[in-house]
């Protein structure tokens, strides 16, 4: 019941979020951003197992490895939509012409980040599972669907569009970092919410970086790496 509450307040702050810019005049498209809310509860309901319901797959693992496959088929069966398109998602190897060049600047940038964060805070040596789950799961996972499908939905959810740093950004892109900062900082237990700002910093200020690869090379390939770098980095150092 937790889990559902949370979710529930993770729509709820999208929604008001949509309505506040629409108060501030900006365009918005309220069935796109039913759309992303929606996506956001499909994806807790995989990752969750349908919040127990599924039979547990995996019991001895250490690791959700059956939700995050769970929620990466849900993503690219809701890729494969008309609505959507697998191309129009970033689910593609391509990658935008002359954009690699432009993107290893960013690439070191986000590798120097993580790199610091793994030094500043040192973790337990890793099991082979571990390190197996973090260099595989969370990228391939979590950037198909928030710099794929969910950026998609919150893009068409806010249509004005501003070029900067070589890219059109939009409320969508800053909407759906807030997502994914709120998926790891905010929950619901013992009665009431919790929300921790570190860990909405440490994910949601990365989460620019990988929309703007994304972006600028039109595919998530890019994203994925330096995601299960990231996470795998603090294991290995």
């Amino acid at each position: 019941m937790d889990g559902i509450t949370g979710i529930v307040g993770v729509g709820a702050i999208l929604l008001l979020a949509g309505g506040a810019l629409r108060l501030m005049r900006q365009r918005v498209s309220a069935r796109w951003l039913l759309a992303a809310v929606a996506l956001v509860v499909v994806n807790d309901v995989m990752l969750t197992r349908g919040y127990g319901l599924m039979p547990d797959l995996f019991p001895q693992g250490d690791w959700n490895w059956q939700g995050k496959i769970l929620a990466l088929a849900a993503t690219l069966l809701i890729a494969s939509l008309p609505a959507f398109g697998w191309r129009e998602s970033r689910l593609t190897l391509a990658q935008a012409a002359g954009s690699l060049k432009a993107c290893i600047p960013v690439a070191l940038l986000y590798i120097a980040f993580f790199a610091v964060i793994a030094w500043a805070f040192p973790s337990e040596p890793a099991t082979a599972e571990t390190l197996a789950f973090q260099l595989t799961m969370p990228g391939l996972e979590e950037e198909p669907f928030y710099r794929g499908i969910l950026l998609l939905a919150l893009d068409r959810a806010f249509l004005g569009h501003r070029k900067f740093l070589g890219v059109e950004w939009g409320w969508g892109s800053a909407l759906s970092c807030m997502a994914f900062g709120l998926a790891h900082a905010f929950g619901f237990s013992d009665g009431q919410f919790s929300f921790d700002p570190l860990t909405m910093l440490l994910t949601a200020v990365p989460s620019l970086i990988g929309v703007w690869l994304a972006l600028r090379t039109r595919s998530v390939l890019l994203p994925v790496v330096l995601h299960n770098f990231g996470n795998a980095v603090t294991l290995l150092l």
